[in-house]
């Protein structure tokens, strides 16, 4: 689907690299990309695990912030409040799949992981990132046709360089 929107625009980039880096996800977790659990000396999960820390903990934070504190007000006056209150819960539960997760990915990264949490990083891994792409999804298909909609050209200016500016 083409937005006409840029902040719709810039979003739904958003989500294609968030999809992407799910899928490596899945595959790391899953063994599909390598050894899972990691061998000793293994460079490729470092990196990996740095760039997910990053994802969730710079990246997805602030789409989420962007989406609550300065789109969502915009639906709830132009009547799609519903939608609104849906994702922001669906923001809530992702936030609490990602937070033990970081935690043991962060041990993990210090060398101090147990056989026993490299299992528990890989189930919360997978369950954070099948909540993630269904959000994903969802913005996709019915939050970024709705933002087309309400936002007028101006208002979506300031919001998309607000957003780019950071």
């Amino acid at each position: 689907m083409e937005f006409q929107r840029q902040t719709s625009r810039r979003l739904h980039e958003e989500h294609g690299v968030t999809l992407e880096l799910l899928g490596r996800l899945e595959r790391v977790f899953t063994g599909r990309s390598g050894i899972y659990p990691p061998p000793d000396g293994d460079s490729n999960w470092p990196d990996f695990a740095r760039r997910l820390l990053g994802a969730i903990e710079y990246e997805v934070a602030r789409h989420f912030e962007f989406e609550e504190h300065d789109l969502f007000p915009h639906l709830e006056r132009a009547g799609d409040g519903d939608l609104a209150q849906l994702l922001t819960e669906e923001h809530r539960t992702i936030r609490e799949a990602a937070q033990p997760l970081t935690l043991l990915m962060r041990k993990a990264l210090a060398g101090g992981a147990q056989p026993e949490d490299w299992q528990t990083m890989k189930v919360l891994a997978l369950e954070f990132s099948e909540r993630l792409a269904s959000h994903a999804q969802k913005e996709e298909s019915a939050l970024l046709p709705v933002l087309d909609d309400v936002l007028d050209e101006q208002t979506d200016r300031e919001l998309f360089g607000a957003y780019v500016a950071g």
